[in-house]
């Protein structure tokens, strides 16, 4: 289904190729030269911005929002209300070879609210916990813990931030009742 939607309520851009197969949630919209492979799963209520590829098997949940020029590979699942920058990278090798017959995916989970910031990295094989946020330009090597705030690389502990965003400790340990 490149450029128009055959699924009511489902914006697609003209320039954007959507493949047979391919399903999208209703009030999802899909932006100038994306492309959805056709056994990728979008939710309802999702924006998938300019230049975003959703590859085969890809599971993106509902109100997910996929900023420009984003790959978004095999072995990722994006559950709801998650935020992906401009330019986040996906992994899904851990050894990558551009010849290797025992290739296998490693997947990646990125669990419901979390935010990854601009030109972050997400090595596969991590899972991002609910409501964490990774700092822009940041580089994720390991899991990241429900509500944490992660920098640097690699992704080190900043604090715990609140369904909001906003920092509530710098302390090590997470905060009780978070």
């Amino acid at each position: 289904m490149t450029g128009n939607s055959s699924t009511p309520s489902v914006f697609v851009h003209p320039s954007a190729d959507v493949e047979e197969g391919a399903q999208v949630g209703a009030g999802s919209k899909i932006w100038h030269l994306a492309h959805v492979r056709n056994t990728a799963t979008i939710g309802a209520g999702c924006v998938i911005g300019r230049n975003v590829y959703v590859d085969s098997n890809v599971v993106i949940g509902d109100l997910v929002k996929i900023q420009n020029n984003v790959s978004v590979y095999q072995g990722v699942t994006v559950e709801d209300e998650v935020f992906v920058g401009p330019c986040v990278v996906f992994t899904n090798d851990l050894r990558p070879r551009a010849q290797n017959p025992d290739w296998q995916i490693t997947p990646t989970l990125i669990k419901r609210g979390a935010s990854l910031g601009a030109n972050a990295t997400i090595v596969c094989g991590t899972v991002i916990g609910e409501r964490a946020m990774i700092a822009a330009g940041s580089v994720v090597t390991k899991d990241v813990a429900p509500n944490q705030l992660v920098a640097g690389n690699p992704a080190r502990h900043l604090g715990w931030v609140d369904e909001k965003g906003n920092v509530i400790s710098r302390e090590a340990e997470r905060p009780e009742g978070l």
